[in-house]
């Protein structure tokens, strides 16, 4: 599949605002400074469609995005890390869970873990998170271009160990990099054969 065009609709902090529920959707999200932006623009072939920043926190509000006119991408504010107050940190964190636990058009979460960190605490605690509230989730694995080939392998094999500690099995996962658009062709494989099951 491939896209054609991509307009950004909206952004606001309340799931009833968000555009109608008659399209597909699928949210990206993930640590701050994880790439969540950057991976959108590459799946999007649109640099410039959703904003990057080299500083964590930027994006602090939930921005929609229409996909070849027949589906959705959200961009979702990062969670941990960000130079934002406490307070206005715990409110974006607040509508992002509303939003996740109300929108019915959800098709499933893309939750971005960078590949050169080792499994954080934040990660597995909202994998959980996902679980216990039935939120369909995949693991984008990102930045796969800033490590040699033997450490792709070895670090998601780390996650696997890790996650085999409280999980049945490993979540569906992709390994991903923006700047070689590795993984960026599975993603969209994926997408494709939802989107014909959704009706």
């Amino acid at each position: 599949m491939e896209i054609h065009r991509a307009d950004f609709l909206c952004s606001n902090t309340d799931w009833k605002k968000c555009p109608d529920l008659h399209l597909p959707e699928y949210a990206f999200i993930g640590r701050s400074n994880v790439g969540k932006s950057s991976l959108i623009n590459s799946l999007t072939n649109n640099k410039k469609l959703a904003k990057t920043s080299g500083r964590p926190g930027k994006t602090q509000l939930i921005n929609h995005f229409k996909i070849n006119n027949s589906f959705l991408f959200a961009d979702l504010p990062g969670y941990g890390y960000a130079k934002v107050s406490k307070k206005t940190r715990a409110s974006f964190q607040e509508f992002t869970l509303r939003y996740l636990e109300k929108r019915k058009n959800l098709i499933c979460l893309f939750l971005l873990i960078d590949l050169r960190i080792s499994p954080q605490k934040i990660d597995l605690e909202f994998m959980e998170y996902c679980a216990v509230k039935q939120i369909p989730f995949i693991i984008c694995f990102t930045k796969a271009d800033k490590i040699k080939k033997r450490e792709v392998e070895s670090k998601v094999t780390e996650y696997q160990n890790k996650l085999k500690e409280t999980w049945e099995e490993m979540p569906l996962h992709f390994v991903t990099s923006s700047i070689s658009k590795a993984g960026c062709n599975d993603v969209l494989m994926f997408i494709r054969d939802q989107n014909k099951l959704f009706h």
